[in-house]
């Protein structure tokens, strides 16, 4: 996209070349887009991107058709002697699909079935139907989340500087770039601060979130710069490029990575220091007697946020107990010492995933 809400045809021709060679060799490749409310908006006549939820929708109901014809249009266009035809399918993806888990595997399946069948799935955020409040927020928050869905090897984040820099390259013409670091290093988030891309909702601070959220299935991430020539070839080709955020080791299971991608935490627990250390160094399940405080009318099953004394959250897990019991049952242990065995295990570890720190 270019800041007048037109699909930048030549260099997105240019990436879908390059895209379609990838996967000519072999590789399985998923393309995170933006672009919906931006296109819809100009075509209903609009001076500037809509600010109003009901007008975004609206913008993004219009935008999804006109995006998806032309990046069929462009794949048409530049179909290459020898290749098979590359077409595209669109995955429109909500809070509601990562949240729910049968719609989560059912998202994983779409993907496979589509790449089974040589299609390049476009995936995008559908805001015709997201609610600010549960919106996903930024296509690499979204990119992290679909390299978790599909177990990919690589994220690669596309953007208009050369990749992380160790200071805001636009106003220290002496920053260096960062050629390589571990995903999640706490110093990136304080290098990225507060600088950012010209076009689009996320920055150079949410790249690097992105990258530490999908460095949980083992996936590393690359932050180069999209106009640099033949890119994605380069990167397939091991070619240093960008930034290389590198993935930690340790990999969480299948249902834990889709825990910790929940976006939307409807409670807080406030743990003392003993269960704070039992959870964090163990995994161990939460009981209720390592509850000081709670914040939030959650529900049995709500994912809520669990802190440690300091106020740090430290895990995230599913709630055996609603606000009101886990409430009675902290006012029983308070008079009377202990609680029934039914109500002991607050969370319990399967359904419990440390922070990433």
């Amino acid at each position: 996209m270019n800041g007048m809400g037109r699909l930048a045809e030549d260099r997105v021709s240019d990436w879908l070349l390059q895209i379609q060679a990838l996967i000519h060799d072999g590789y399985q490749i998923v393309l995170v887009s933006s672009g919906a409310v931006g296109v819809g908006a100009r075509r209903m006549g609009w001076e500037s991107r809509p600010t109003r939820l009901a007008d975004r929708q609206a913008a993004a109901s219009v935008g999804q058709s006109i995006l998806m014809h032309g990046y069929e249009k462009i794949l048409h266009q530049i179909q290459r002697e020898n290749h098979p035809t590359l077409h595209c399918g669109q995955v429109l993806l909500t809070h509601e699909e990562l949240r729910n888990r049968a719609r989560y595997l059912n998202a994983r399946e779409t993907l496979r079935t589509l790449i089974d069948h040589g299609v390049l799935p476009i995936v995008n955020e559908n805001d015709a139907i997201s609610h600010r409040a549960i919106q996903l927020g930024d296509n690499d928050t979204l990119g992290a989340l679909v390299a978790n869905l599909w177990d990919a090897d690589l994220l690669v984040l596309l953007t208009d500087q050369s990749g992380l820099f160790d200071a805001d390259p636009r106003t220290h013409p002496e920053a260096k770039l960062i050629h390589h670091a571990k995903a999640g290093e706490a110093r990136l988030e304080r290098l990225a601060g507060s600088g950012g891309s010209s076009v689009g909702t996320g920055g150079m601070l949410a790249k690097v979130k992105a990258a530490a959220r999908a460095a949980r299935s083992g996936t590393s991430t690359i932050i180069a710069g999209g106009l640099e020539e033949r890119v994605l070839l380069r990167i397939a080709a091991g070619e240093s490029v960008g930034t290389l955020l590198e993935a930690r080791k340790a990999v969480l299971t299948a249902r834990k990575r889709w825990l910790s991608d929940h976006l939307r935490v409807h409670g807080k627990l406030y743990l003392d220091a003993g269960a704070s250390d039992a959870v964090r160094a163990e995994g161990a399940s939460l009981l209720v007697f390592g509850i000081k405080g709670q914040e939030g009318e959650f529900r049995r099953g709500d994912l809520v946020s669990c802190l440690d004394p300091s106020g740090r959250e430290i895990a995230r897990g599913l709630i055996n107990l609603d606000f009101h019991l886990l409430q009675h049952c902290r006012l029983q242990l308070a008079e009377e010492g202990d609680v029934s065995d039914d109500f002991r295990v607050a969370i319990h570890r399967d359904n419990l995933v440390r922070s990433q720190t």
